[in-house]
């Protein structure tokens, strides 16, 4: 039996407390069941260096987005070392880093942000399967409430679209939707998936952990995991415009 005696096919629980902390200029405390992540973003009158020197040869002013990903040391059953005082991130924070960033980045048009970057951090204060996918889902709610909050300095909206993620895999030969920890370490495939509100694909992260799977499963998968995000974007959406964000804004 699944937690929550959810179908294969089923979310856990999923909320979205925006306004979750007061500095930051969007925040939120997004749960999938048990994996909790507080995810903040901020608007920087800056960009970085590389992006600056390209907009010097160009003429242009485009901005740019990061996304950081960390895990606090409470988050798991055993603490979890800070990794700032081992002195080095692990190659699996990075990852997901890269990836966070990545997804967030297909959010914007950089000519209508002009200058600026956006900095999305995801911190996991309980982790319980899924934190990348949970990161990349309050990550762009979190965006999207930045950006609301200093919409006054852009002649357009630079969201142009808003993305979602979700993982799944394979456990004891069945395809299920937003794994937990106890269906993750069992699992037999695993495949995070990651797309935006048009149901288009931003990015597919699947393996093999033990038998390959087939192209009808990978097909199952898919359809699963749209089904899963479109559910996500509608509860994403309504976190939104509960948070007050005018409904024409939002992609």
């Amino acid at each position: 039996m699944r937690s929550n005696h959810r179908g294969a096919d089923a979310l856990r629980p999923v909320s979205f407390e925006t306004g979750f902390t007061q500095n930051a200029d969007g925040s939120v405390l997004v749960s999938f069941g048990d994996t909790k992540v507080i995810c903040t973003a901020f608007l920087e009158e800056r960009v970085p260096q590389f992006i600056k020197h390209q907009n010097l040869e160009s003429g242009r002013k485009r901005g740019w987005a990061t996304g950081e990903y960390g895990m606090l040391p409470g988050s798991t059953h055993s603490r979890t070392d800070r990794e700032a005082a081992r002195g080095r991130q692990s190659g699996r924070t990075i990852e997901i880093s890269r990836l966070i960033g990545r997804a967030l980045r297909t959010c914007f048009d950089f000519d209508l942000l002009e200058d600026r970057t956006v900095k999305v951090d995801c911190d996991v204060i309980q982790a319980d399967g899924g934190t990348r996918t949970a990161s990349i889902t309050g990550g762009a709610t979190a965006l999207s409430l930045c950006l609301w909050k200093h919409r006054e300095k852009f002649l357009d909206r630079p969201i142009v679209r808003r993305v979602a993620a979700v993982s799944l895999g394979i456990v004891k030969g069945q395809v299920l939707v937003d794994l937990d920890y106890r269906e993750d370490s069992n699992a037999e495939v695993d495949l995070n998936l990651v797309m935006d509100h048009r149901r288009s694909f931003v990015e597919i992260q699947g393996a093999a952990e033990r038998d390959p799977f087939t192209h009808e499963q990978l097909s199952e998968f898919l359809a699963y995991g749209e089904a899963a995000i479109a559910s996500l974007l509608d509860q994403q959406k309504a976190a939104l415009v509960n948070a007050g964000v005018d409904p024409s804004w939002i992609p």
